[in-house]
């Protein structure tokens, strides 16, 4: 277990405002560039005008996942002129609930001692044995958050209580790789939301694609240019004049879903998109089912039309992905939408000559 954390765990970071207002670095371990210093700082909300605090946010730039947790100062005696401190932990892997765990405990730690050493202490513990312990700051045990978890913790059900049918819009998008760009003033509601979609396309299990908290700034969006497709979260509304960044525009405050232009043709809903959206809302609309239930439900669903999408390939040379026939495509006489979409998802899953 420490094995693995020593490959997940990358640094931990301390951010302060003082009582002049100032929110600087003042320390970290055992090093975090100059280039993702400023992006946490954009991040921890002390440098905000607005003075809201953000208790915990996370995020992911260039691969690695950074998780702060942000806290008051109040009656500290080793703080005296600290207002405000954030714990900055940096990881390879996506797990909200682990790291708001572990930053919690290295919080009470520095509000007792005001020390990075004994944060130190409590990092080296997690990183060589998996496990830091105290009776007065808690106990930390990695192994007791599980990667599945993380992946269930969002709730499906409350998109399509606020999406309905439109669901299937996202649904579409995410089985295409497509660009999907979340707006809401509150990071929180972002968080939560965006956290959740990925679980739309189980059969990948892949959370990479999730950038939950973006601002637009040059060396952000050009990260986020360099992907192809992502589901990311932005508080600033400007995202929504910024077509060169999405395919599928979701504005949470309004619950309203806006597809591009550019991607309609490859959108196009017909009798099959019809089927996965009433499955979907009929899932979760049943008090019975829990959000996990659903997931699976939509996932076999998935696991169908890929079904089909491999019935209608060939072998490839070598050791290649099987390859769509476009012939086969075309005799099976799907309604047009249906072919589109089966072509589309080729595109995505890589199974297209080129």
């Amino acid at each position: 277990m420490a094995e693995l954390e020593q490959q997940l765990l990358l640094a931990v970071g301390l951010i302060e405002k003082d009582t002049n207002g100032d929110a600087l670095w003042v320390w970290c371990y055992p090093s975090v560039t100059a280039e993702l210093r400023s992006l946490l700082l954009r991040k921890c909300c002390l440098t905000d005008e607005n003075k809201l605090l953000h208790t915990f946010v996370f995020g992911q730039y260039k691969r690695s996942w950074f998780y702060i947790t942000t806290v008051e100062v109040q009656d500290s005696p080793a703080l005296k002129k600290v207002t405000h401190f954030s714990i900055v932990l940096m990881a390879k892997d996506f797990n909200p609930e682990k790291y708001a765990a572990f930053t919690r405990i290295l919080c009470r730690i520095y509000l007792k001692h005001g020390s990075p050493v004994k944060m130190m202490e409590s990092y080296i513990a997690v990183l060589t044995k998996g496990i830091c312990q105290s009776e007065e700051n808690g106990s930390f045990l990695s192994k007791d958050f599980d990667a599945r978890k993380a992946y269930l913790a969002g709730s499906i059900k409350d998109i399509v209580s606020q999406f309905g049918m439109e669901t299937v819009i996202l649904y579409t998008a995410l089985m295409l790789k497509k660009r999907i760009v979340v707006y809401h003033p509150r990071i929180e509601a972002i968080q939560e939301f965006t956290r959740t979609l990925p679980a739309l396309v189980w059969h990948r299990q892949d959370w990479s694609i999730l950038h939950s908290y973006v601002h637009l700034n040059e060396e952000e969006v050009e990260a986020l240019k360099a992907c192809t497709g992502y589901i990311a979260g932005f508080t600033d509304s400007e995202v929504n004049s910024r077509p060169d960044l999405y395919d599928v525009y979701v504005n949470l405050a309004d619950s309203e879903i806006t597809v591009s232009p550019l991607v309609k043709e490859a959108m196009a809903m017909g009798k099959l998109h019809k089927e996965i959206g009433q499955l979907i809302v009929q899932s979760a609309e049943d008090p019975e089912k829990s959000d996990s239930q659903v997931i699976k439900e939509i996932s076999l669903k998935t696991k169908e039309i890929l079904a089909t999408l491999a019935s209608l390939t060939e072998a490839s040379d070598g050791n290649e992905k099987p390859t769509l026939n476009s012939e086969a495509l075309k005799q099976k006489r799907f309604p047009p939408a249906t072919e589109n979409f089966l072509f589309h998802l080729a595109a995505a899953e890589q199974m297209l000559k080129i």
